[in-house]
């Protein structure tokens, strides 16, 4: 999912020279205004790391996929490495968010990519050696998962700090943008590399993105954070304070707790499955994969300089989408219909993360955002590690086809119900005070 700024590093004097010289300079405004976050150094080298290293997680996520069906897997074993690789996550991510606002989020980014790095070349090295057992694959998924999930709760409080407070929307839209087109870019390249070589090729790839990631945040200029002089458990409950304390915070955590256990979990494990059984395999999931993607990618750019006033209540709109290609997977729907409906979700996607990222920046003080956004990771991941654990056998004996008709009436419902809470109703955009310019 699924900040308020903390001056981005700009100091008052750097701001108000910045005002002098802006009512000085128009054609340096201008430029500004037309590369938006772009016109910041830190937003430029985190963003070319950063998509980077996405580009090789999305090849990766299909080639782990093929990679266990092609060593003679099923459903039940993909969803044990799925469930490997998001346990971690969720058991980590408190520690990671409390780590991320003590020590200073970037730190914690870099050694995590660089463990990550380690991992998906061990990864790939087993695979060039031959056909591991599933309890391997598992082992190496949980590893990347616990730097994931130590990672995920830092970056949330990262975003806050790559761009002023008034480009914040839009940074939260690019980096979307970023996310959403290497999925569009990662499953056509994983399929041409795995059809050409094997699936180990792409996963060293992953591996050397994650190096390109290190370098990015290694350049990154972010101030220190400061020693905090509280122990950790304290640090743990004061997030916690702040989190309850945001009902809209909470309440959507728990949607999308419910969400990935009845909804996205099925739609990412019986996908591939239902794609394999009846759509023809790897090629029609990495068609359906990019539809969603393209969605988001359209989206988020659109969505670019564009201030709803009600922030939550268009992002909760966003994610009736997710319910479409369920229901056209369930329905047994052609390709390329289930395609539309991912663009649908993919729009939805953006719509909603864009948003409530926008929402979480100017609701929550800086110094706490790596624990609210723990906290929030932690509830939306947890049920969800269930359902992948469960999801195979379940499918095996009611249907997959009805499991996924199943998805979609529970996504539609919790979004009528949360729609409809007058806390979400209440966020509004906060025009910020001026601010300076982007590092």
């Amino acid at each position: 999912m699924p900040n308020n700024i903390s001056e981005s590093g700009v100091s008052r004097s750097k701001s108000a020279r910045y005002s002098r010289e802006r009512a000085g300079g128009k054609r340096d405004a201008s430029i500004s205004e037309r590369l938006g976050p772009f016109a910041g150094r830190n937003f430029r080298i985190f963003y070319a790391g950063y998509a980077t290293s996405l580009l090789g997680s999305a090849m990766s996520a299909i080639a782990l996929t093929f990679a266990v069906l092609d060593n003679g897997g099923g459903p039940a074993d993909l969803g044990i490495v799925f469930a490997a690789n998001v346990v971690p996550q969720v058991v980590v991510m408190l520690g990671g968010g409390v780590l991320a606002d003590r020590v200073g989020r970037r730190p914690v980014m870099l050694i995590t990519d660089a463990a990550r790095l380690v991992v998906q070349g061990t990864f790939a090295a087993v695979l060039f050696t031959g056909r591991p057992p599933v309890w391997l694959f598992a082992v190496l998924a949980a590893l990347l998962g616990t730097g994931e999930g130590v990672f995920n709760p830092a970056l949330g409080g990262l975003r806050a700090e790559l761009a002023p407070r008034d480009r914040l929307p839009d940074a939260n839209a690019l980096l979307g943008v970023a996310q959403s087109g290497t999925a569009v870019l990662g499953p056509a390249l994983a399929g041409i590399l795995i059809a050409i070589t094997s699936p180990a090729v792409v996963i060293a790839a992953d591996a050397a993105s994650f190096g390109v990631s290190v370098v990015s945040l290694w350049l990154l200029a972010i101030p220190a954070t400061a020693k905090p002089a509280r122990s950790p458990l304290r640090d743990l409950a004061d997030g916690w304070q702040q989190f309850r304390a945001q009902t809209w915070l909470w309440l959507t955590t728990v949607q999308f707790a419910l969400f990935n256990l009845f909804t996205w979990a099925p739609y990412l494990l019986l996908g591939p499955i239902l794609a394999r059984t009846y759509l023809g395999g790897a090629a029609a999931w990495g068609i359906i994969s990019a539809g969603y993607a393209v969605g988001s990618v359209l989206t988020g750019l659109a969505l670019v300089g564009r201030r709803p006033r009600r922030l939550l209540v268009v992002a909760v709109l966003g994610t009736f989408g997710y319910a479409v290609p369920c229901l056209l997977l369930a329905l047994r729907a052609p390709e390329y219909a289930v395609a539309a409906g991912a663009l649908l979700a993919g729009a939805g996607s953006a719509t909603f993360n864009t948003y409530w990222s926008t929402a979480l920046q100017q609701q929550v003080p800086a110094e706490f955002l790596g624990r609210a956004t723990a906290f929030s990771l932690t509830g939306s991941y947890a049920l969800g590690a269930v359902g992948y654990a469960v999801i195979g056998s379940l499918a095996t004996l009611i249907g997959a086809g009805r499991m996924l008709a199943f998805a979609a009436a529970y996504a539609t419902a919790s979004s009528v119900a949360v729609l409809a809470v007058p806390a979400i109703w209440s966020v509004r955009w906060q025009e910020p005070p001026e601010s300076g310019p982007p590092d």
